[in-house]
């Protein structure tokens, strides 16, 4: 994630400590590019407020909410969560018992560690985001490139049967005179719609000929600058 692109970012802020958002908001708020920020007290806590945010940052809540809470930001890859905590021993016991969290004091110079971890969570969301994307595209891709293939092997096939139905239906209207009106339209119907299949059959086959033809000169293309290159050397 670029520092232009956090103003993108979603972040939620759970904590009872009034303070605790007022500070980290206003602090957040002087940065260039600021995400955009709501608050929340545990109060309205549940599993599914997460959903839609990139990043959870809970500081302190009552007795009995903690554990709820971090354990709910816990298992998803898509999601970055901090917890302020307000022990600095607490923290090895914290990060054992929840491994995919970020923990950090709330002591000196606190707010400005929040920020620049939270800024470095939400990259690593943003990168995981984007791997996601590329792995559906790679796959989409793949179930075209399956699809073309099938198109291509089933061509003949196809161009066979269409060029059947449309020397049938020639026939059957040369000799439509003894036909009723209603079929020699229904006949007339059959033949132009198997003619636009055959055009688009023949489009088809020019598109994957100019694929080709394109894909062979990419080759050429490398392999004569491959052999200058060797010329050279």
């Amino acid at each position: 994630m670029n520092p232009e692109d956090l103003h993108c970012a979603s972040v939620l802020i759970v904590s009872d400590d009034p303070e605790f958002a007022r500070l980290l908001t206003a602090r957040w708020q002087t940065e260039p590019h600021a995400p955009g920020i709501t608050v929340a007290t545990s109060d309205v806590w549940q599993r599914s407020i997460i959903f839609g945010y990139d990043l959870v940052i809970c500081g302190l809540v009552r007795d009995g909410k903690l554990d709820a809470i971090l354990s709910g930001l816990c298992g998803s890859p898509s999601l970055a969560g901090v917890h302020v905590t307000d022990t600095e021993k607490d923290i090895p016991l914290l990060q054992a018992k929840y491994p995919q969290l970020l923990i950090v004091a709330r002591q000196d110079g606190w707010i400005n560690a929040v920020i620049l971890i939270s800024t470095e969570a939400l990259r690593r969301v943003e990168a995981v985001a984007r791997s996601q994307r590329a792995e559906r595209l790679a796959l989409g891709t793949q179930h075209d490139a399956a699809l073309g293939r099938y198109m291509l092997d089933m061509r003949p096939g196809i161009n066979n049967a269409l060029t059947s139905v449309l020397g049938n239906a020639d026939l059957l209207m040369l000799d439509g005179e003894r036909l009723a009106p209603e079929s020699r339209e229904q006949i007339r119907t059959i033949h132009t719609m198997a003619l636009r299949l055959h055009q688009v059959m023949q489009r088809f086959s020019s598109l994957a000929a100019e694929m080709r033809a394109g894909e062979n000169e990419s080759h050429d293309e490398t392999d004569g600058l491959s052999h200058r290159v060797a010329l050279r050397t």
